[in-house]
Parts: C-alpha cells; structure tokens; sequence
C-alpha cells in the first residue's frame, strides 16, 4: 500500500520533520515537509499528497483553519498533531473533517501505524454501490455529495460518510462505537460524543419534516435511519 504513497508533514518543529520522514522513508513512503501554515497549503496544492499529517499549532496560518481549507477542494486524509490534550481541540478538528488525531509527545512507530490505519481505512470501500437513493435525498460517496431535492447541501466528508452508513442499512440500529469503528476506523481513540455531534450537524442539514425518510435516535443505544420503501 505505501508504494509511492505521498505524506505531507506539517510541523514547526524540525526534530519531529526528521524523526517521522527517516521512519516514513523505511516504510517506503515519499514525505514532503512544510514548517507553517501557509508553506502548508501551497505543499499540498503542489504535491497532491495522499495523506497529510498536521500540527495543529502552527505558525501564519492554525492547523484547524487549514482544515477548513482544504476540506473545501479535497478529501485527502488528515490526521492532527496537537501539544494539547483537551477534548475541545480533538473534537473539533475531527468536525471539521480530520480522520484521526495524536497528541504529543508521541511514537514514530504510533504515527506510521496509524498513517497506513487511515490509508486502509479510506480506501477501503468497494468500487460499487457508492451512491444511495431515497426518493428526493441523494448520498453520494464517489464525489461526497448530498442532494436534498436535487440541490446540493454543504456537508463534511465525515458528515456524509456517517450519514452514507447509517442509510446504506435503512432499519438498522447502529451504536455510537459501530459508527467510530466504521467512520473513524477501529484504532480511533476518541470520544463517543463526537458521534452525536455528527448526528446533530447532518439533522441540521436535512429538512426536519421530510415524511420518506430521517435519522431516529434510540436511547441508550444509537442512531437508525428509516426510510420509506
């Protein structure tokens, strides 16, 4: 898998730049490093890369405005370096669209096992089936649109994948840690609660009164979606 696979690494911090490009390069992956925020977006305008690994207390530019950046033209994994343990952070990099995050200090060998988790983890949905149908709600996961009445709705990739889950099984009841190990991957590490406020977000986007379909909570359980056959 990691054949010419391409990681950006944006840092501050050049000990952390050489420490993960000499493991990166055993692993045999090519890996571009950017020192602030704006040297990171024009990296990863220039090199495309296939994953990104991202401080999120960089200088010019923050790690979580960058986020928000490139979430508008692209899906390319993204996990979040951060010195800071609070949830705030965590959670709201995740929102805005981070596949994984690792708080600092931390392993090499951890960052390189958890680039190939994610890698696997966002390449892995088959080739068919990536567009679901219900009477006027579209969920495609090809270009990671959603189209209430055939007009296009601003969600998150990660809003779309949860919501592209739970309507792939109309009926069934998913829990909150079905959903992180499906979405998020089974080696996340992060608060259930992140679920919820995926949930909350994507109701927020939908009409709430539409009468074919909606995302019905079960207590103490999780989320199902029903829809009309």
């Amino acid at each position: 898998m990691s054949d010419s696979m391409k990681i950006l690494i944006c840092d501050d911090q050049a000990m952390i730049h050489e420490t993960l490009n000499e493991y990166l390069k055993l692993e045999s992956f090519t890996s571009f490093s950017a020192y602030d925020g704006e040297e990171a977006l024009r990296a990863f305008r220039y090199y495309q890369p296939d994953l990104i690994v991202m401080d999120l207390m960089m200088p010019k530019v923050s790690g979580l405005e960058l986020i928000k950046e490139i979430r508008q033209v692209s899906k390319v994994p993204i996990i979040i370096l951060t010195a800071k343990g609070e949830e705030f952070d965590r959670v709201l990099g995740i929102e805005l669209g981070a596949d994984d995050y690792i708080v600092k200090p931390f392993s090499p060998r951890e960052v390189v096992a958890r680039i190939k988790a994610v890698l696997r983890r966002t390449r892995e949905y088959p080739e068919e089936s990536k567009r679901l149908r219900f009477q006027d709600l579209e969920i495609n996961l090809d270009s990671y649109e959603v189209l209430v009445n055939g007009e296009s709705a601003q969600f998150t990739p990660k809003e779309v994948e949860v919501l592209y889950l739970l309507a792939s099984q109309p009926g069934k009841v998913f829990d909150r840690e079905q959903i992180l190990s499906r979405v998020w991957g089974y080696d996340y590490y992060g608060d259930t609660r992140v679920v919820d406020t995926q949930i909350k977000r994507i109701r927020q986007k939908l009409p709430s009164d539409n009468p074919n379909w909606n995302i019905k909570s079960i207590y103490g359980v999780g989320y199902r979606f029903d829809a009309k056959k």
